[in-house]
């Protein structure tokens, strides 16, 4: 069966041949955001009311005939001619504004002005009220869109730094004419989760409609009243909501929210990191000195320095002839005695010196055994392993074990086998 079709670049070019044909000259009212200018002189933004947005390209000539630019700032709302363009590369289309003039600021922003200098009157924003991030939290809550950008960004850098708490996803619709009511209900939810050391808003940045839901005077009033420390992380560095003025933290990024959060946690983690392993290097170079004393010491070195010195004295003194002059060297037998009490002495000394390195190597010796993991399962603890005896040493290495798989439990006087 033959079908009858057309490029892409076919069905675009005829779209905006049609557009550009029927709307060669436009006049549109609206408010102005995410402007910004190219280094070559253009300007782009866009234009948008409560509920639709456009794109809005102002080229450099036309700029220069339109000097009030310049003066445009986001939240200005301002009438604009022009005709309707198709950017035919990616199939989207905008308006070329050719004149511009100010229409005065735009409900939104004025609309928000208002609601803020109101709350503030009030004292919502009040910093005094604030109160203190847990600096280790255990459970933290995460209230934002499921399947969003900010919650993976969010994860990816907890999992990356460590994090060892539990995460707790509250999913709740971030844009739209639902939004306020669905961020609502997910902080409800919230506040009945047991044990829950603090909350985070977050979403991605975007327009000033965008994020009209997180200046609900609702949400607002709510986030003030909740008795779980929130952190707002909405939008980026340059956006700000009347819940980021509630809470009682905020943060430019869903990831900067992710680092304040982790950042304790990750510090102790190379501090313990640190401290382990400088522990086992001192105990490596004790163990090793104290292995180079014992066998300077040792009592059958000793013995045998004592034998061979012995010997090379008697060889000498049958050199000597000191058997043949003994008459003459009455004074021999009180060297003897004397060369007899210095090997006692020699003997006990190195007697007291091994009893010394002795006691030292138990006390060495216990203070291995009391980091023993052995000596820990003493005290009520207990390990889990597979049946490959890997120890499940997170929960997320527990979730990921299968139903019904045997494992193991590990106790001081012996080992449990249970099924997940």
């Amino acid at each position: 069966m033959n079908i009858n079709t057309q490029s892409v670049s076919d069905l675009v070019g005829t779209i905006k041949q049609s557009l550009e044909t029927q709307f060669r000259g436009v006049t549109v009212t609206g408010e102005v955001s995410n402007i910004s200018s190219s280094g070559a002189g253009h300007w782009y933004f866009t234009l948008s009311d409560e509920s639709s947005s456009i794109s809005v390209a102002l080229f450099k000539m036309d700029a220069l005939r339109n000097p009030y630019i310049r003066s445009v700032k986001n939240g200005d709302k301002i009438i604009l001619s022009g005709p309707i363009s198709v950017y035919q590369k990616k199939g989207t289309f905008q308006i070329l504004a050719k004149k511009i003039l100010p229409a005065g600021v735009g409900n939104l922003v004025r609309r928000y002005e208002i609601l803020k200098e109101k709350l503030t009157i009030e004292g919502l924003f009040d910093i005094s009220l604030k109160r203190e991030i847990p600096k280790f939290p255990k459970r933290v809550g995460v209230i934002t869109a499921r399947n969003g950008a900010a919650l993976q960004d969010f994860l990816n850098v907890m999992k990356r730094r460590h994090f060892w708490g539990e995460i707790i996803i509250i999913p709740a619709i971030v844009q739209g004419e639902n939004s306020a009511s669905s961020l609502r209900g997910a902080l409800q939810k919230a506040m009945q989760i047991e044990l829950l050391d603090c909350i985070v808003f977050t979403r991605g940045g975007g327009a000033i409609e965008d994020l009209w839901s997180f200046n609900d005077e609702g949400l607002v009033r709510d986030i003030f009243e909740c008795p779980i420390p929130i952190i707002s992380a909405v939008g980026h560095q340059v956006d700000y909501t009347l819940c980021d003025y509630a809470a009682d933290l905020r943060l430019e990024t869903p990831t900067a929210a992710a680092e304040v959060i982790s950042n304790p946690h990750k510090e102790l983690n190379a501090r313990m990191m640190f401290i382990g392993h400088k522990l086992k290097n001192l105990l490596f170079r004790q163990h090793t000195e104290i292995e180079k004393r014992l066998k300077r010491i040792s009592p059958l070195n000793v013995l045998h320095l004592i034998k061979q010195r012995f010997q090379d004295t008697n060889r000498r003194i049958e050199k000597l002839g000191f058997i043949e002059r003994k008459f003459e060297l009455i004074g021999l037998y009180e060297k003897e005695q004397l060369l007899d009490e210095l090997i006692e002495k020699a003997k006990n000394n190195t007697l007291s010196k091994f009893q010394q390195w002795q006691m030292r190597l138990k006390i060495i010796e216990s203070k291995l055994e009391a980091l023993n993991p052995s000596k820990v399962l003493l005290r009520g603890y207990s390990l889990i392993e597979d049946n490959d005896k890997n120890v499940i040493t997170n929960l997320e290495k527990f979730n990921k074990i299968k139903e019904n798989t045997p494992l193991k439990v590990r106790f001081y006087d012996g080992i449990g086998e249970v099924k997940k």
